[in-house]
């Protein structure tokens, strides 16, 4: 039976484990970490107490869950993405943490808000959208040419004015087929037509 068969033996402690208790680590001659995924957890444990770092011990965690540097909360491994590169084969933050850093992050480079300012926004408008005002103000509305933030409108609202190209005339004449001024354009010269002011 080959090495690659029969496993793998840790640098660490000394043992030769299966293939699958090892991190991934694409440098390496094998594509595996040299320490096992438990002395490479025992090790950052080590360096993040050596530098007077939070440590949550593994014994204060049951098994089956982590706990998460983000909201600071042990969680069953089901509310974790893999990570096959981590020691423990699970990513750093839990899933929650993960999507509310995603949505801060884009927030910060789509638009350049927080979500502290975009919340401000939000109340200044008494949380409705500003175009319908009935429905609930969730999406940040923008001008595509300057990148300026304009508001912040309701899924619906601000589909329909992306969806007339972010032109004022375009939303003028769809007001005023709404109000029943037909849209009937004038032959001034053969195929030129002129619209209605």
């Amino acid at each position: 039976m080959t090495d690659a068969q029969e496993g793998k033996r840790c640098s660490r402690c000394g043992a030769t484990k299966p293939r699958a208790s090892f991190a991934s680590n694409k440098a390496m001659r094998d594509g595996l970490q040299a320490y096992c995924r438990e002395c490479q957890a025992e090790q950052y444990r080590e360096r993040r107490q050596a530098r007077g770092l939070e440590v949550h011990r593994k014994g204060d965690v049951p098994e089956g869950h982590k706990y998460c540097r983000g909201c600071r909360e042990v969680k069953p491994h089901s509310a974790w993405h893999e990570k096959t590169s981590a020691p423990d084969g699970l990513a750093s933050r839990c899933k929650a943490c993960k999507a509310a850093d995603g949505r801060a992050g884009h927030l910060k480079r789509h638009y350049g808000l927080t979500e502290a300012e975009r919340d401000e926004m939000v109340a200044s408008q008494m949380g409705l959208c500003v175009i319908c005002l009935k429905a609930p103000a969730v999406h940040v509305d923008h001008c595509h040419e300057t990148g300026k933030v304009r508001g912040v409108l309701c899924f619906n609202c601000n589909s329909a004015i992306g969806k007339l190209g972010d032109d004022p005339d375009a939303v003028r004449r769809a007001a005023a087929y709404l109000e029943g001024i037909a849209w009937k354009p004038t032959l001034v010269a053969p195929g030129v037509y002129q619209l209605p002011s």
